[in-house]
């Protein structure tokens, strides 16, 4: 057999084996963008001052089945870690502004977003799904407490402790809770002025947690805001 043979058979068997994988790897491509939303623009003002919120800002504990909608979502990310300034600057302050926290929506009642666990990526202003379904039976069983599970949908923080540490070693476990504070301040505030209610969950069990939410090994979950209407 000639070098030309070997060499027309070597690239038919590619071709073959190209157009057999091609179909499933676009397949997986359709299906990564499918899990990517991107986000509409959060609102820069509105008629309900921060005085207002401030004044008739309550926990909420018990949920209207009512929806929220995308848009509600998308304010209420950004208020808690949206970018608001040159070098990705946010709407909470930040030691070092070297950001630890991560965002999670527990979604299971908003309109025009599938059920499912996304991370929200303040660059883009959108998510990126990480697991498909309704998991607000399971983050409610990590809170062991029932009503978490009514609330349309909850945003879970979770903090890379060592983004924080490593400029400011053993002060992180200091610094990354007051962030966490702040950043939740602001989602609550954010959350009257659009007419919705919320209340901060610290008691959990954080394996289960962490694994309802699939985040990474390296993140601690730090707080858990059920968010609906009264």
């Amino acid at each position: 057999m000639t070098t030309r043979n070997v060499h027309g058979q070597v690239l038919a068997a590619c071709v073959a084996g190209f157009a057999l994988v091609a179909p499933a790897l676009a397949q997986a491509q359709e299906a990564a963008t499918a899990r990517e939303v991107s986000l509409a623009a959060p609102r820069a003002t509105s008629e309900f001052s921060v005085e207002q919120a401030l004044r008739t800002r309550r926990s909420l504990r018990s949920f209207a089945p009512t929806p929220l909608t995308l848009a509600e979502v998308s304010q209420l990310l950004w208020a808690a870690q949206g970018i608001t300034g040159e070098r990705g600057r946010r709407t909470a302050p930040s030691a070092g502004a070297l950001y630890p926290l991560e965002l999670y929506l527990v979604a299971g009642n908003v309109t025009g977003l599938p059920s499912g666990v996304y991370r929200y990526r303040p660059a883009e202003h959108g998510l990126v799904q990480v697991a498909a379904g309704d998991r607000r039976a399971e983050v409610a069983a990590a809170c062991r407490q029932s009503w978490v599970a009514e609330a349309p949908a909850s945003v879970a923080f979770t903090a890379v402790y060592a983004r924080t540490a490593k400029k400011y070693g053993e002060r992180s476990v200091r610094y990354v809770p007051i962030e966490v504070g702040a950043a939740a301040e602001n989602l609550a505030l954010q959350a009257v002025a659009l007419g919705l209610g919320t209340t901060v969950v610290g008691a959990y069990d954080d394996a289960r947690l962490a694994a309802a939410l699939g985040s990474a090994d390296d993140e601690q979950p730090l707080a858990l805001l059920p968010v609906g209407r009264k």
